[in-house]
């Protein structure tokens, strides 16, 4: 079967809500925006100390399906490659994700709800939206879902670098969504 075919197939089965088989890719999404669409600006950070948050710094809904079977827990980067100039702007470290967990509500990652917390590149713990400045076109907001066979049992507080460092070798698979946003 040619990948059209596949890719026709998959689709329509997800659209009708049919159950994946084991052989289905490991997939993330959102019932906020599709892949590579625009993110509604309620998404957008909220800071009074910086105009260009101008948003409600909502956090979309994640859903994921097919991880692989030895998972033992999820880890979730969000980064914005073109911020900061192009040297990149890290929105969201959150990990020891159940591996139960098949998706994370709205604004759970705004509460800091089913995940610990690392260190974002503004300084926190929890989701941090876009803020990107007006006139810099639409950035790439990358949503990466690992799945891990690592152990839920790291230590709050891991950059992003850091969190990769410790996943290193223990990564199985992992699943991208983008949003874009720009004012």
């Amino acid at each position: 079967m040619n990948k059209t075919l596949k890719w026709a197939l998959w689709s329509s089965l997800m659209f009708y809500g049919a159950t994946a088989s084991a052989n289905e890719l490991f997939m993330l999404q959102s019932p906020a925006f599709g892949d590579n669409a625009m993110l509604e600006k309620r998404f957008a950070g909220n800071n009074d100390n910086n105009p260009n948050c101008t948003g409600e710094n909502e956090s979309p809904a994640l859903i994921w399906s097919n991880p692989p079977v030895n998972t033992k827990s999820f880890a979730l980067i969000v980064h914005d490659p073109e911020g900061a100039k192009g040297l990149g702007v890290t929105h969201l470290v959150a990990y020891n994700i159940s591996p139960s967990a098949t998706g994370i509500g709205a604004n759970d990652l705004r509460d800091g709800k089913n995940f610990t917390g690392g260190k974002n590149t503004p300084g926190t713990d929890k989701w941090y939206g876009p803020c990107p400045p007006p006139g810099t076109g639409a950035h790439h907001y990358t949503f990466t879902l690992i799945a891990t066979d690592q152990a839920p049992d790291l230590p709050a507080g891991l950059t992003r670098e850091e969190l990769l460092a410790k996943l290193k070798g223990k990564a199985l698979a992992a699943a991208g969504l983008i949003g874009r946003f720009g004012q």
